[in-house]
């Protein structure tokens, strides 16, 4: 076993050596540590030492071998190394020098390697630099935008920043810290632009008062421009100018329809017309409008900048259709409001057309909807408490003016235009209510006389304000007068104004001839039937009234009811529409004048009895009276006096009238008296008294056979006193046997003599005999005519008593 470990380890032994002879001496570490490794270092020592004599025997033989060659090889190696020494000296001196001349070098060298290296420093910083400064710009341009309120501008900056510039220079700190900054910035801008959006919200609820003034005074001046470019070709363009007559002072009290005052709504001057008038967009800047819904669209918010703005709006719209609470009390109460609204509106417009989404139609007529029922409920309310139809007209130009403006920007405004069909009735009302205190003023101030005229001129000028014309008249030689007072031509020429007014307010309402004509009509006759006539009747009825008055007032009722027909033709002369077209409407002054007249006559037939029974209040007879005096009475001689003074008074008045009121009093005299003969407080009456009422009702039939009154025929008005005459003839001529046989026949004498009023009269008489004849009754005659009496008395009873049953 020990034999064959002896030759592994010489084997190996044998390796070491060729690999220490064959290795570089630099690596003969890692062998050399294996022969230690082990246990036989000895042997291979002792093997290294073999080897190495075998190589000194080796080396000694090939010196031996080469000796001669090796002489000769240090013999010249001698030389050379004298040459080398020389050599060496002269590169020991060169080195030197060069040594010395390269110390200035070197310190170049050195210098020059420094500024390489600062220049590649610098190079690679501008480098960096040229990387960072677009970075660093866009940031300064993106401050300075904001700065200066450029939010869109700025928000687009950084955009570009975010997405190209900073991934360029991403792996920088400051980098890192813009990149952190950059949604902070986008919510200041954010939140900036809100705040402008704010404060243009704010500036437009302020100022749409003036936008709308705007919008309205260019609509006006469109529609003066259409009327001015229509007008040449109307054919009834002079249709309302008045007659000579109608600018008289008799028109002081209301203005004319064509005056200046209503050349316009906004009272535009005519320079002001020719100037152009800015627009919306020109009043008011909307650029935050826009910037915002761009800032919004970018940011992916714009919904939510959509639903802000509506919601703002919609609460603005509120605001503005809120009416203030007197705004009926002046025009330019109801002008702002309309300003309000039309400003918002066009506002409103012009976001729709230049933001495409941001509003649209439907959002817009839903609005419009809601300001429509509102504005016209506001109206409505508002309208109904003005009295001053000055106010209404005003307000129905506005409202005209209103509905035009927002007509051309393609609101629907057809229902503002029923609504001025709704004023218009209450335009009506205040009219009448106006024309009523003027035809009160026109009748109080009036002094009920004819109208004295001293020249020719006075007379055309009263004959151009009322259509009278009369032949007789003319001829008369001055001073003259007219049958009529001067209400008559101030009621007509007020007529005329009114008819007038009614027509301003039918102006732009895009009504028909046929409609204006209708209308014009059916308040022309409310005028006459309601207000004239309750104005005439109140004037009729009141109490401190005369007869002269009552007198005129029939008189001017008949003029004013003759001139119905040229206010007839007043009206069709301004509508152009005929009166023999279908369905045209009636004028019912005829009417009206005629109750009026009626109503004074009926009046003038109440005061004359009034003023008989006044003076038979001053009748005093003496009912017991034995004998008669030797004439009337003096209180009916006076009533006598008085009515034939005052039946000359009414020869102006028509015949019939006069005759119905002369004979009115007739009959009112004599049923007066014939009550006052009756009355019981007249227990008793003699024969004396009874004669003494028959001289008073003989006086009577004097007046009326006179002819107080012409035109009655025969003794027609003395048949008002027939039931007088007929009971004092019976009682005074003792006629009963004539009364009693023939009573009930159409032929009988005392047909008109009732049997119940003889009886009364009868028992009165009686109760008087006995009274004054208390002895004279033991008297046979006496007793004979107690009991005539008696017997008359009881015939007279069963007649009462049939004609009862």
């Amino acid at each position: 076993m020990a034999e064959p470990e002896g030759l592994e380890t010489a084997s190996e032994h044998e390796r070491i050596l060729r690999e220490v002879d064959s290795t570089d001496t630099a690596c003969i570490g890692p062998t050399l540590r294996s022969v230690y490794d082990g246990e036989e270092h000895g042997r291979f020592m002792e093997k290294l030492d073999a080897r190495i004599r075998n190589h000194d025997r080796e080396i000694e033989k090939m010196c031996n071998f080469h000796y001669q060659g090796f002489v000769d090889a240090i013999t010249e190696f001698l030389k050379v190394r004298a040459e080398a020494q020389k050599l060496k000296n002269q590169v020991t001196d060169t080195n030197r020098k060069l040594q010395m001349e390269s110390k200035k070098l070197v310190g170049a060298m050195e210098e020059l390697k420094l500024c390489r290296l600062q220049q590649r420093n610098i190079s690679a910083t501008v480098d960096k630099l040229t990387q960072c400064l677009p970075v660093l710009e866009m940031d300064s341009k993106l401050r300075e935008q904001m700065k200066s309120k450029r939010h869109y501008p700025a928000l687009k900056t950084l955009e570009h920043l975010e997405h190209t510039y900073l991934p360029q220079v991403s792996h920088y700190r400051f980098c890192k810290v813009m990149v952190d900054s950059i949604p902070s910035l986008r919510e200041q801008i954010k939140e900036v632009s809100m705040s402008d959006l704010k404060d243009f919200l704010e500036s437009i609820r302020k100022h749409s008062d003036k936008i709308g003034e705007t919008a309205m005074r260019q609509a006006q001046q469109q529609r003066n421009l259409d009327h001015f470019v229509s007008q040449p070709s109307k054919t009834g363009g002079g249709r309302l100018k008045r007659d000579a007559g109608a600018s008289s002072d008799l028109e002081g009290q209301s203005s004319s329809p064509m005056s200046e005052r209503d050349s316009g709504i906004l009272d535009v001057e005519e320079e002001e017309e020719a100037s152009e008038v800015p627009g919306a967009q020109e009043l008011v800047d909307f650029s935050p409008v826009y910037r915002c819904l761009h800032i919004y669209s970018v940011l992916g918010a714009r919904e939510t900048f959509e639903s802000y703005y509506r919601k703002q709006r919609r609460k603005q719209a509120r605001l503005v259709l809120q009416p203030p609470s007197n705004m009926h009390e002046t025009r330019d109460g109801y002008r702002k409001y309309f300003n309000q609204i039309v400003g918002f509106f066009v506002i409103e417009d012009h976001v729709l057309h230049t933001t495409p989404g941001l509003v649209d139609r439907a959002y817009l007529e839903e609005l419009w909807d809601l300001a429509l029922s509102k504005t016209i409920a506001a109206l409505r309310t508002h309208s109904s408490y003005c009295s001053d139809p000055d106010l209404v007209l005003d307000l129905k130009n506005l409202i005209v003016l209103f509905a035009d403006t927002l007509q051309g920007y393609g609101f629907p405004v057809h229902q503002l235009f029923d609504l001025l069909l709704e004023i218009q009735d209450q335009y009506s009302e205040t009219l009448l209510k106006k024309w009523a205190g003027v035809f009160r003023n026109i009748l109080d101030s009036d002094n009920y006389s004819p109208i004295p005229v001293v020249s020719e001129e006075l007379y055309q000028k009263m004959v151009g304000q009322f259509p009278f014309h009369d032949a007789a008249l003319e001829k008369q030689p001055f001073p003259k007068k007219f049958p009529f007072s001067e209400f008559v031509p101030r009621v007509y020429v007020q007529i005329k104004e009114f008819i007038y007014a009614c027509l301003k307010f039918s102006e732009d309402l895009h009504l028909s001839s046929t409609e204006v004509d209708d209308m014009i009509r059916k308040s022309t006759n409310l005028l006459l039937t309601r207000t004239l006539s309750n104005c005439l009747q109140n004037i009729i009825k009141r109490r401190n009234v005369g007869l002269t008055e009552l007198v005129q007032i029939i008189i001017n009722t008949t003029h004013l009811e003759k001139s119905c027909q040229f206010l007839e033709e007043f009206i069709t002369n301004i509508t152009n529409v005929l009166p023999e077209t279908v369905h045209t409407t009636k004028l019912y002054g005829t009417t009206t004048f005629k109750d009026a007249r009626h109503a004074a006559e009926e009046e003038i037939y109440t005061n004359l009895n009034q003023k008989i029974d006044q003076f038979l209040q001053l009748a005093d007879y003496d009912w017991m009276a034995a004998e008669p005096g030797a004439e009337a009475s003096d209180y009916l001689v006076d009533l006598i006096a008085f009515l034939r003074s005052t039946f000359t008074v009414f020869t102006h008045l028509p015949g019939k009238v006069a005759q119905t009121a002369c004979m009115s009093a007739c009959k009112h005299l004599s049923t007066s008296l014939m009550q006052l003969l009756l009355e019981a407080e007249v227990r008793q009456l003699s024969l004396g008294a009874l004669r003494q009422f028959n001289l008073d009702v003989e006086e009577c039939e004097q007046f009326a056979r006179s002819g107080p009154v012409p035109g009655f025929q025969g003794d027609t008005l003395q048949l008002a006193f027939i039931d007088l005459r007929q009971l004092l003839d019976l009682f005074l001529q003792w006629d009963w046997s004539t009364y009693l046989a023939d009573y009930g026949q159409p032929t009988c004498k005392y047909l008109r003599v009732n049997p119940a009023t003889a009886l009364v009269l009868l028992e009165k008489m009686k109760d008087s005999s006995r009274k004054n004849n208390v002895f004279a009754q033991f008297r046979k005659n006496e007793r004979d005519k107690q009991k005539l009496l008696e017997g008359v008395a009881k015939q007279l009873r069963s007649l009462v008593s049939g004609h009862h049953s």
